[in-house]
């Protein structure tokens, strides 16, 4: 994968790649040049798990108990 594909992971399947990835480092079997590599596509994965969650968290905290004890949304702001 590219770098620019990150953005297209979903948040499950950037997680489980950036699991491989911390895994194939923890190993030490990895070249320099590629445990580098493999080590900024990380920070790439990390930083788009982190805007996923907020995303989520946002939509989370939108939602909201109306007076009559149902759930509704409000807007994003």
């Amino acid at each position: 994968m590219s770098q620019d594909d990150v953005s297209q992971l979903s948040f499950e399947d950037a997680l489980a790649e950036l699991d491989q990835i911390v895994r194939g480092l923890e190993g030490g079997s990895l070249k320099l040049d590629a445990a580098v590599q493999a080590f900024e596509r990380g920070v790439r994965l990390r930083r788009h798990c982190e805007a996923k969650l907020a995303e989520v968290e946002a939509r989370v905290e939108a939602l909201v108990r109306r007076s009559d004890g149902s759930l509704g949304t409000r807007p994003l702001e």
